[in-house]
């Protein structure tokens, strides 16, 4: 909001400074620097002049300071030089103060037009689907959903994608089980969800078979071959039971706040054909080539994806696992034809439908979720290199493809702190967290981890409400619950391992969800107990350095949505509500508002927590945390 503005008058009287003098420069750095003597914003544009000029930096920033003097300023109020060259710059706090409230109470917060209308697919989750989702999965569902939230809220226009691997050996394995091994199709016990069961229990058990009878792996070639001919009764059996699966792993995600558009399943895509089509553009295009020589020979090849040749065919004429993911890619981004049909999946509970890939007939009115302009891939760093070379093959489908983006946002593994193993019922012996891996059993299923936060968050909030009506205490437990998993697993820098504690993330205090959810229920009750006011835009403007300070952050709002969504960091967001929440409770702690006895500070207070309120209501909604006027 007005910060952005103060910078960019910042910069603009440096450039017309720098003008005068006749300088030149290209670019203009402006920090925030490490104490708030020295300004809102300093610049060491005058180091770079300097070094050029071969001059004293103190030098050259105090002539571009001369001529600043005479210059009409808005929001920047004093601009001052301070050894050995910086040039700072104050902002007009009145001013400052009175415009950022102004923008704040405003329910909208201004229209932040980054997208301009730009499709995005953003495809997230993409768990096979023979069991439930775990903790780990769990984070590229948050992630996923928060980046189409941030980018919906941006102004670009957002399809989300999911991708139903339905024709690998994880789904081969438990067919299996099913056809081969006499598992019942039925868990054991009704209150056993079908996710669980297939993949707690069928899949690792298969598995399990596979090491002490070698013989039963052939089983799993039989099921690969017959999920290949689409007429087969195994194709049709699979189908059945891997949308089963899905059905339970979506509630899952319904659970959380996640919802999709359009489940793209893999056996359409390989029974398409579509493969042979591309692969022939891909020739035209000199995209790959065919090696006569070498350790290639025979084989076609991409030539210079990764920075190495990649093999995409192999001399035998099989292809690599690359093969199945370039024409999906391409047909993201409208390189290739639409070559899917489309069924309605199911009514979601947000109301929306849910569509699925078909290559029977499909229904006319549909939505078109392909020919986006970005493919944002939402996948676990370890597909890094994949990722890289389709991205690079993107970049050379003709002019069309050089205009398309192909994004992997990638993200490191979930781990479990000790503790929570613990707590649910993982053996950890001396490590301080483990790693979960799924082919061995070691992980805990998403449904569980909710169920367990629950449970706690239930006890907490019925100690604090005991009275309460018991459906707003269910409810609002399952928010915390909520809350606190999406936050714990989005509030990390992406590129390091998270190590996930259940009771760390439900603290009402710390980098939590919970805490969001507590300080917007803290400010809320202020307005609540004084009742109807009319905000007064125009305000002395005069604040306590606490104030200013607690303004000044709601001022980057604007700044902080830009960085977060061309950066692709949303977790940037998290990070900066809590600070926020942080500002805020100090705030409130040292200056009442409702026994002020100043009309004008109580007023302007008033206005502040209004405005804090809209800020962390509009940054809670894109994290996918609910706000609540109690918890």
């Amino acid at each position: 909001m007005v910060f952005e503005a103060f910078r960019e008058e910042a910069e603009q009287l440096i450039r017309e400074a720098v003008k005068q003098t006749g300088y030149s420069i290209e670019r203009v750095v402006l920090e925030e620097p490490p104490r708030q003597e020295y300004g809102d914003l300093s610049s060491t544009v005058a180091f770079d002049i300097a070094k050029k000029q071969k001059r004293k930096p103190l030098e050259v920033a105090e002539e571009l300071h001369s001529k600043m003097i005479s210059f009409k300023r808005n929001l920047v109020g004093d601009v001052n030089v301070t050894p050995p060259g910086y040039l700072n710059f104050k902002v007009n706090r009145p001013k400052f103060c009175n415009l950022t409230l102004q923008k704040s109470i405003d329910e909208k917060l201004g229209f932040i037009d980054i997208g301009k209308g730009k499709k995005v697919a953003v495809e997230h989750t993409s768990v096979n689907p023979n069991k439930a989702l775990h903790i780990g999965h769990l984070r590229n569902v948050v992630i996923g959903d928060v980046v189409q939230r941030l980018l919906k809220y941006t102004n670009h226009q957002v399809v989300v994608l999911n991708y139903i691997d339905d024709s690998g050996l994880q789904v081969a394995d438990i067919i299996v089980g099913f056809k081969f091994l006499g598992f019942p199709e039925d868990p054991p016990d009704p209150k056993i969800k079908f996710d669980h069961y297939c993949g707690d229990h069928v899949y690792v058990k298969v598995n399990q078979m596979y090491s002490d009878k070698p013989e039963t792996e052939k089983y799993r070639r039989i099921v690969l071959k017959e999920l290949e001919n689409h007429s087969s009764e195994t194709y049709e059996y699979a189908k059945k039971i891997t949308e089963r699966v899905l059905y339970e792993q979506l509630k899952t995600c319904t659970s959380i706040g996640a919802f999709y558009d359009c489940l793209n399943f893999e056996s359409d895509i390989v029974a398409s054909k579509i493969w042979q089509k591309v692969f022939q553009q891909m020739k035209d295009q000199k995209i790959i080539v065919y090696e006569e020589e070498g350790k290639n020979a025979g084989c076609w090849v991409i030539k210079g994806a990764d920075d190495q040749d990649k093999v995409l065919i192999r001399s035998d004429g099989t292809a690599t696992y690359i093969a199945k993911d370039i024409p999906y890619a391409a047909w993201k981004l409208g390189l290739v034809d639409d070559f899917f049909n489309y069924q309605k999946f199911m009514v979601q509970k947000n109301g929306k439908v849910l569509w699925k890939t078909t290559l029977s007939e499909g229904e006319k009115d549909h939505p078109i979720f392909n020919n986006a302009d970005v493919a944002i891939n939402v996948i676990d760093v370890r597909q890094g290199r994949l990722q890289k070379i389709i991205a690079s093959i993107i970049k050379r489908f003709g002019e069309k493809g050089k205009q398309k983006d192909y994004i992997h946002l990638g993200y490191e593994i979930v781990s479990l702190s000790k503790d929570t193993a613990i707590e649910m019922g993982l053996k950890v012996e001396d490590k301080d967290f483990i790693h979960m891996s799924g082919r061995a059993g070691i992980y805990i299923n998403a449904d569980d981890v909710l169920e367990k936060l629950e449970k706690l968050a239930l006890q907490e909030t019925l100690h604090r409400n005991p009275d309460a009506d018991p459906n707003w205490i269910q409810e609002i437990a399952m928010s915390i619950a909520v809350s606190a998993i999406r936050y714990g697993l989005i509030k990390q820098d992406f590129g390091k391992i998270l190590v996930f504690d259940l009771k760390e993330a439900l603290k009402l205090e710390g980098e939590t969800g919970p805490y969001l959810q507590y300080t917007y229920a803290r400010a809320s009750r202020i307005l609540e107990k004084h009742g109807e006011f009319t905000p007064m835009i125009e305000v002395n403007g005069i604040f306590e350095q606490e104030e200013y300070k607690f303004i000044k952050e709601l001022s980057k709002f604007t700044i902080i949505i830009k960085d977060a969504t061309t950066r692709l960091e949303p977790n940037k967001l998290a990070e900066y509500a809590h600070n926020i929440c942080l500002l805020f409770n100090t705030f409130y702690e040292k200056y009442p508002v409702l026994h002020e006895q100043d009309k004008i500070k109580k007023g302007q207070r008033l206005i502040l927590v209004k405005a804090f309120l809209n800020v962390l209501k509009d940054l809670m909604f894109i994290l996918g945390i609910e706000s609540h006027s109690r918890i």
